[in-house]
């Protein structure tokens, strides 16, 4: 499959899972905007590897403003965005009674809100070619919940049911928009909770394995590169029909 020609913009991608997709797309001859915090020359060079035109923007995206500023810088660098993939993520883990309003805030804003408003500002330039790709990263936590993760999980929920909206506002066009729904992949945010285990005295590989074994039935992480294969099948015209879906990729984790 080639995406030559096309453009995709991935947030959160200096890392992780975002960093895996754009790997995938640029792999699959996209050019890429990439998004993010840290070292932007070293992920840049990493993602030119394929032969890729690759940009970086750095806005938070819990300011609108600054994903508008995004876009823009999209649209003036290349044209625009033909597959727009919403990855950024953050978590803090606390019982509702005890969780920091400033926390819920900003997952709520960089979880869930950017996700609206870069859904908003891609649609009409995707609707303008004939021809686009939305992709977002929920989780397994977009359908079941988890103790101490009110505002992670409450997002993720509406992640899911706003990729249903657009999926059916989209429905009569070749643009299409879809949620994936990772388990547990072995990201900072998830080596944190490792740590967060091992700290109390336990062996951080059986650290590790308590951890899957939890939730997760196939005692194996899910990978970026497999994340990004998936999103390159729902580029594809394979999926043309598949719209407003939430697709699991989680070793099990729901089929309990």
């Amino acid at each position: 499959m080639s995406l030559k020609g096309k453009t995709a913009l991935v947030t959160g991608s200096t890392s992780g899972i975002g960093l895996g997709i754009a790997l995938g797309l640029a792999r699959a001859g996209a050019n890429v905007v990439l998004n993010g915090f840290g070292d932007a020359a070293a992920v840049i060079a990493e993602v030119e590897q394929f032969g890729a035109r690759v940009g970086h923007h750095p806005a938070d995206v819990s300011d609108p403003a600054q994903i508008a500023e995004m876009f823009a810088y999209a649209e003036r660098e290349f044209g625009g965005v033909d597959i727009l993939v919403n990855n950024a993520g953050i978590q803090h883990v606390a019982s509702v009674e005890d969780f920091p309003v400033e926390r819920w805030d900003a997952i709520i804003a960089i979880n869930l809100s950017s996700v609206f408003h870069s859904t908003r500002l891609a649609l009409p330039g995707m609707r303008a070619k004939g021809w686009g790709r939305i992709v977002n990263i929920a989780s397994v936590h977009g359908q079941v919940g988890s103790v101490g993760k009110a505002a992670y999980v409450a997002a993720k929920h509406g992640v899911i049911g706003l990729t249903k909206v657009v999926g059916l506002e989209t429905a009569t066009s070749n643009v299409t928009c879809n949620a994936i729904c990772p388990g547990w992949v072995l990201t900072p945010l998830v080596q944190k909770q490792i740590d967060d285990r091992a700290a109390s005295g336990v062996d951080p590989q059986q650290a590790q394995h308590d951890l899957l074994a939890e939730k997760q039935p196939s005692l194996e992480f899910v990978t970026p590169s497999q994340l990004g294969e998936l999103v390159l099948f729902l580029c594809s015209e394979a999926a043309s029909q598949v719209r407003g879906a939430a697709w699991n990729i989680d070793g099990g984790w729901l089929a309990q």
